[in-house]
């Protein structure tokens, strides 16, 4: 179980990898660079629960701002958003930084379980 810690720091720096051609590269390099980090934390040991909180509640309130993206998606009937790897349309590249954000934030708050269930089968 503890080497899952070092492919999901695997899976998120080829994100940030891959985000290092989009025009707002430093926001997702730094999103998805986070979970990485905690990742590794996690994979050594010693990660609190403050720790990975602290973005998780940065993340989850950056996601938040997507939520009227996100209905506007919904209420325009679900077009495609993997028709190509391009954004040709503005909802295509807002509702994958919704479902990106959400799947960063749904790590780290794994992470927050973890390492407080962590800290308590330790005392």
């Amino acid at each position: 179980m503890k080497y899952l810690h070092l492919a999901v720091t695997a899976l998120f720096l080829l994100c940030a990898y891959w985000q290092l051609n989009d025009p707002d590269w430093n926001q997702w390099v730094a999103a998805y660079g986070i979970v990485a980090f905690i990742s590794v934390r996690a994979f050594f040991g010693g990660l609190r629960p403050i720790v990975a909180a602290l973005p998780a509640i940065a993340l989850f309130a950056w996601w938040c701002s997507y939520i009227p993206e996100f209905a506007q998606w919904l209420s325009d009937g679900m077009p495609t958003i993997t028709g190509s790897m391009k954004a040709e349309s503005p909802h295509v590249e807002l509702t994958r930084e919704f479902f990106g954000l959400l799947i960063c934030w749904g790590t780290l708050a794994y992470y927050v379980w973890w390492s407080w269930r962590q800290e308590r089968l330790a005392e």
